[in-house]
């Protein structure tokens, strides 16, 4: 076993009996990761897992998550190999509401440590929360997405790039110009060109 996946497995287990805060106490499971640490040249941070998420153990796999793939694959870029996938919280928030800052703080030093493990070149924020846990401007991710912003994480300065959640995506069907699907597919678009350049 490498170091990569060593140091990884010893987290999950931390994780795995974490009771920082109220979500311990309701979850099923934690929700730590999916891809391979060893080739992801990108980590993928969602909000938090949902009722789906929290019953296996893996996030984006319900609706939303089904969506996302859609949009990786047609793009090229592969969930298995190419992403690193994790969320702001290892815990479900009952009835799927968005994390507190307190929940999230709690769960910060894990996400730091598997950010610093992975090391990645680019970090996609999936959504408003994931967002706002890193980039403290007020401002919507609507105006933001598909920019390459430069934010220091764990002592990094690292590339990250907002992305639209697919939950919001699940509202909306067209693909016409500028539609929110064609902006997702143009900013996967642009990641793919910067982790396989």
């Amino acid at each position: 076993m490498n170091t990569k996946q060593k140091d990884l497995d010893e987290l999950r287990n931390v994780c795995n009996s974490c009771m920082n805060c109220e979500l311990g106490k309701t979850r099923i499971n934690i929700v730590f990761s999916d891809g391979n640490p060893n080739s992801a040249k990108a980590i993928l941070i969602g909000e938090a897992p949902g009722e789906n998420e929290d019953k296996t153990g893996t996030p984006f796999v319900g609706r939303a998550g089904k969506l996302l793939n859609e949009f990786l694959e047609k793009v090229g870029i592969s969930r298995k190999d190419d992403l690193y996938i994790i969320n702001t919280v290892k815990c479900r928030p009952p009835k799927n509401r968005v994390p507190s800052d307190d929940e999230k703080k709690a769960c910060e030093g894990y996400l730091l440590k598997q950010i610093e493990i992975i090391n990645p070149e680019v970090i996609i924020f999936c959504g408003a929360t994931a967002l706002k846990s890193f980039w403290d401007k007020k401002i919507q991710i609507s105006k933001i997405r598909g920019e390459i912003l430069e934010i220091e994480i764990g002592g990094k300065i690292r590339k990250c790039i907002p992305i639209f959640h697919p939950s919001y995506l699940l509202r909306y069907h067209s693909l016409e110009e500028g539609s929110p699907r064609d902006l997702m597919l143009k900013d996967l678009t642009k990641i793919k060109n910067l982790i396989k350049a």
